[in-house]
């Protein structure tokens, strides 16, 4: 197990010299778009889930040579190709491609070093790790628009639940006093992401049937837009009847954590039925952290 690890290691240590270059334009780019500001705390996620987890990943530890040494050399050509478009396009879908190169790169070095029943074991720290992927441009123009579409949507809908006479125009909501776009910059792309990475932890942490995991990370996508849209329209009604600086103020641009808590407070009571329900299927208690932590956690 320790030759495994230190293998392991070095050969982590070695890909981030070799990929140096990529992996410096990967974190630029995530301290500079929202929609990958998540990018660099992936990583550590997927390290701490598997130290927690360490115990039932590595009860068996076999190195996997030919397959896991081939998976590594398809990987590298991978990367080589992608970096020489980035080094010539920028960022864009060159850096999508090569940072997927560079996550296929540690995942067939985890099964070259560990091998395929650890791999296995490993298998959701692993994949996790493609969600430092930056997402397509082509997908994330679209994910945004539907963003805003929703949004919008859902903030018309609450000026008329409240009796506020509205008018809409495609993304501008003009109210008697205010008139309001739902312009990109709004759409929720960071915190929706946010979102979506928080369900799908809690989902590992807490649940164990993988239908009921499978509706919990899909329940992100609707409150992602729900809350979202209360966003737009709470801070519209503040504008219009306290204080016209809300739309300026620091509710508007670092307030969004207050909606998000909101969306984790909606979630908390689904988690919560859904353990319910798993127990009285089961018959046993839900996972938790310590039952993981410990290699106790049943098989799926």
């Amino acid at each position: 197990m320790a030759r495994a690890n230190a293998a392991f290691v070095g050969f982590v240590l070695v890909s981030i010299v070799v990929c140096w270059a990529a992996l410096r334009a990967l974190t630029i780019f995530s301290l500079q778009h929202e929609s990958s500001s998540h990018v660099v705390l992936i990583p550590l996620i997927s390290i701490y889930l598997l130290y927690t987890e360490r115990g039932r990943i590595f009860q068996v530890v076999r190195p996997s040579i030919i397959p896991g040494g081939t998976a590594v050399l398809a990987a590298l050509v991978f990367y080589f190709l992608c970096a020489e478009r980035l080094s010539t396009t920028g960022p864009g879908q060159s850096l999508t491609n090569v940072t997927l190169a560079i996550v296929l790169l540690w995942l067939a070095g985890f099964l070259l070093c560990y091998g395929t029943t650890a791999w296995r074991g490993a298998s959701f720290s692993l994949l996790f790790l493609f969600l430092m992927v930056p997402l397509p441009p082509a997908l994330l123009e679209s994910t945004i628009y539907y963003l805003q579409r929703g949004s919008t949507e859902i903030a018309y809908l609450l000026f008329r639940l409240v009796g506020v006479p509205v008018l809409r125009e495609g993304f501008i909501l003009h109210t008697p006093h205010q008139s309001i776009e739902v312009a990109r910059e709004c759409s929720g792309i960071r915190s929706s992401l946010a979102l979506f990475i928080t369900c799908v932890l809690a989902a590992h942490l807490f649940l164990q049937t993988r239908w009921r995991m499978l509706i919990f990370v899909l329940l992100a996508f609707p409150l992602a837009i729900l809350k979202n849209g209360i966003r737009i329209a709470t801070l519209t009604l503040l504008a219009v009847y306290v204080d016209p600086g809300f739309l300026t103020g620091s509710l508007h641009h670092d307030g969004g954590f207050v909606f998000f808590f909101l969306a984790l407070a909606i979630l908390a009571p689904v988690l919560l039925a859904l353990q319910k329900s798993e127990r009285q299927k089961l018959g046993q208690n839900p996972v938790s952290p310590l039952k993981m932590e410990s290699g106790l956690a049943p098989g799926r």
